[in-house]
């Protein structure tokens, strides 16, 4: 791996999400040499990808070069691999470009997506986790109204134009929102020459209504913006199967659709090398009040991917970005208290609200001592995400975008520049690799 070893203890963070990136940023580089490993050589901030999708934003404007945040660190190396597993009685790690060894290890991977075990739609679905999802989703839908223009089958359009997004949760509806808008204000202009009223946008929730962990207020408000933007729900509905083209449920209703994206939920994404024993609900590793985990002495995880089980949250903490950051600036707290011989102090999430914009003026936000909704709601969630993003450029930018668009209610430039049928997924690829093996 190339990292020089000198007279300091060495900490290595996997992952550059909310959680390893306030680690790496907090951490006092005198007392440690850190170390930076992620599979992307940028952060994401994920709660704008379904922007990207709906072509509202460009992806460079909600990724952020890591080695750029960290240029004037001293004792900080970032280094793009995978690691493939943890050996906790070497200390150290194995990646694709060799081993490293550490003092102090943190987990910071985050989450992947949880079919359920639903076979067919894993493979057949679309879901929305990483920028290159994102990006594949972008495609998928443009390129549907490309060959909606062709087909003079009526039906074939119309499961052409046919979206089903399952998950009410915040990114299922902020999705269906953005759909929404784009079927309302952008489409119409950009294919005269088709029927854009055929166009459909469906929202399937397992629940009794959308956005369940928020408020009742909250999800009836929600619910009503998203009925006024044409968008139809359908609660106390689960999909049972999805072959590509027909999406079933346990309901009496079906869906003829050429696309499904799947945002019902996510699961932590652990190492290899980590006991069985230490991993918990949803796939995400236990850990103590300290994020550290269960019998593994200086081997930490945060974010998503820890479970850390009390008292007051016996399930853990949600799966948010905010319970990830205020993980990481307490872990490297912690940590420094440690160099300067302090003890650790346990971790207390301080919970400062939930939101979820549904379209332009519409949006909804509950904080401890207020609810709100409509366009002051829309204006809280714009100046939270905007202050939230890294880097100072990628703020100017989202925020000019948002204003254009506000202005013009117009969406990007909806380019096509990575067809999605000409890709091969994973899964496939590695088949393909098998038989020619």
């Amino acid at each position: 791996m190339n990292i020089p070893d000198i007279d300091l203890p060495r900490v290595i963070i996997i992952g550059g999400g909310f959680a390893g990136l306030r680690l790496a940023k907090k951490i006092n580089k005198k007392h440690y040499q850190v170390v930076l490993i992620d599979k992307n050589n940028y952060h994401t901030f994920q709660p704008l990808l379904y922007q990207v999708a709906t072509s509202g934003l460009e992806p460079d404007s909600i990724a952020y070069p890591i080695r750029r945040t960290f240029k004037d660190h001293d004792n900080f190396h970032f280094r793009l691999a995978e690691v493939k597993h943890i050996n906790h009685t070497k200390q150290h790690i194995e990646t694709n470009f060799g081993n490293i060894s550490f003092d102090t290890l943190v987990i910071a991977t985050g989450a992947k997506t949880n079919f359920f075990g639903l076979i067919n739609v894993e493979h057949n679905a679309i879901p929305m986790k990483s920028l290159i999802e994102s990006l594949d989703l972008r495609s998928k839908i443009l390129q549907n109204f490309e060959k909606a223009i062709y087909s003079n089958d009526i039906k074939e359009q119309e499961r052409l134009m046919n979206f089903v997004i399952v998950g009410g949760g915040p990114t299922g509806v902020e999705l269906a929102g953005a759909l929404a808008e784009l079927k309302k204000q952008v489409l119409p202009e950009d294919f005269p020459d088709l029927d854009i009223r055929k166009m459909k946008i469906h929202l399937i929730e397992a629940a009794p209504r959308v956005l369940a962990p928020m408020s009742e207020n909250s999800s009836v408000k929600a619910h009503h913006f998203l009925k006024k933007l044409g968008v139809h729900i359908w609660t106390n509905t689960q999909v049972t199967d999805y072959d590509g083209k027909l999406v079933t449920t346990n309901g009496k209703i079906n869906f003829h659709t050429d696309t499904l994206i799947w945002a019902a939920g996510v699961e932590g994404a652990p190492i290899k090398g980590i006991d069985a024993t230490k991993i918990g609900r949803g796939n995400r590793i236990l850990v103590d009040e300290y994020n550290q985990i269960d019998g593994l002495n200086n081997i930490y995880a945060l974010g998503d991917v820890a479970l850390m089980r009390t008292k007051e949250t016996p399930n853990g903490h949600p799966m948010l970005g905010a319970v990830a950051m205020q993980q990481g600036v307490h872990l490297a707290k912690n940590l420094n208290n440690v160099a300067k011989s302090n003890k650790k102090k346990c971790f207390k999430y301080k919970d400062k609200g939930t939101m979820a914009t549904i379209g332009k003026n519409l949006a909804v936000v509950d904080l401890h001592r207020f609810k709100f909704q409509g366009f002051f709601a829309w204006f809280v969630w714009m100046f939270v995400h905007l202050m939230l993003l890294v880097g100072f450029r990628n703020k100017i930018i989202v925020f000019i975008n948002w204003a254009w668009s506000y202005i013009r209610s117009d969406k990007g430039t909806r380019l096509i520049v990575r067809p999605y049928n000409d890709r091969i997924s994973k899964k496939e690829h590695d088949n393909t690799l098998h038989k020619s093996a």
